[in-house]
C-alpha cells in the first residue's frame, strides 16, 4: 500500500474547507495555513494551558488563523516574537508594554507588527531574549501522534531550527497550533526535519501528545537548499554565529 505523499494531503484538507465553507479570510486557502471557523474558540483553549499562563515570552507563526493567540499574549503582557513571512526578515519583538493598548489588535497581525515590533538579530536573542517558554505554529493538518503539516514551504522548521541552534528553545519548549477538526487526521508522513507538537486545539477540543515524537536538534544544514541560504539571511547570521561554512553543506539545485 503506497504512502500517501504531503501534497495530497494538503489538497485533500484544503479542499474539503473550501467545499465545507469552514474556511475564513483570506481565501481561497489553496497554498496558505488556513484560517478557519472556530479560530477563536480554539485559540481560548490554548491559553488556558499551565504552560501557556505561565510563559513570559510566546514565538508565533504570523498567520491568520492564529491571530488570537497573538493578540492574547499581548493582552495578557508577554513578550511576542513573530516570524516575518517567509523569514525574509527574520523575527520581531513586540512588547506590550510599549504599544499602546488600543492598538494590541492591529499589533496582533504581520502588517501591525512591522509597525509596532522590532527587528530581532541572534546576537540580541542570546542575550536579551535568552528562553523562548512556548511556540505557536500554524498547521495544514494534524494526526493523532503530534505530527503536522503545513503548506510546504518549510518555514515553521526554519524558525524552529534558528531557535533551537541557538539555545532558546530546547527539546521540551511547547508547541501548539489551532486547527479546524477537519484538519485532524489519523496519520501523517514525516521528514527528520519536521517538528512536532505538543498541543493542538480545536474548535470542539484539546488535543495532547503525550508521546510525540523528539524534534530536530537545530538547522538540518546537509538538507537545506543553497537557495533558501541565500534567500533568508536570518540563516547567513546564524552560520556566521556558529562559525560554520553553510554553503559547504547545503543542497545544490
Amino acid at each position: 500500500m503506497r504512502q500517501i505523499k504531503k501534497d495530497e494531503i494538503r489538497r485533500a484538507i484544503w479542499n474539503l474547507m473550501e467545499k465545507r465553507n469552514i474556511a475564513t479570510f483570506p481565501r481561497p486557502v489553496y497554498g496558505r495555513i488556513p484560517n478557519f471557523v472556530g479560530a477563536r474558540e480554539a485559540a481560548e483553549k490554548i491559553v488556558k494551558l499551565r504552560e501557556w499562563v505561565e510563559a513570559r515570552i510566546i514565538k508565533a507563526n504570523p498567520d491568520s488563523p492564529q491571530r488570537w493567540l497573538r493578540l492574547a499574549a499581548l493582552q495578557e503582557g508577554k513578550i511576542l516574537i513573530i516570524a516575518t513571512p517567509r523569514m525574509r526578515e527574520g523575527f520581531l519583538l513586540l512588547d506590550p508594554a510599549r504599544i499602546p493598548r488600543q492598538y494590541y489588535d492591529k499589533a496582533a497581525t504581520i502588517r501591525g507588527a512591522f509597525v509596532f515590533g522590532e527587528k530581532i538579530s541572534i546576537k540580541e536573542f542570546v542575550t536579551r531574549i535568552k528562553t523562548i517558554d512556548i511556540i505557536v505554529t500554524g498547521s495544514v493538518a494534524v494526526d493523532r501522534r503530534g505530527r503536522r503539516l503545513g503548506k510546504g514551504e518549510g518555514y515553521a522548521e526554519l524558525e524552529y531550527g534558528v531557535l533551537r541552534s541557538i539555545g532558546v528553545v530546547d527539546e521540551n519548549t511547547p508547541i501548539v497550533t489551532t486547527i479546524h477538526d477537519v484538519q485532524l487526521v489519523d496519520e501523517l508522513p514525516r521528514d527528520p526535519y519536521d517538528i512536532t507538537l505538543d498541543y493542538a486545539a480545536t474548535p470542539s477540543k484539546l488535543l495532547y501528545f503525550t508521546n510525540r515524537e523528539p524534534r530536530p536538534p537545530g538547522i538540518l544544514w546537509d538538507m537545506l537548499k543553497c537557495k533558501q541560504l541565500t534567500e533568508i539571511p536570518i540563516l547567513q547570521e546564524l552560520a556566521r554565529h556558529l562559525g560554520i561554512d553553510a554553503f559547504k553543506y547545503c543542497k545544490r539545485g
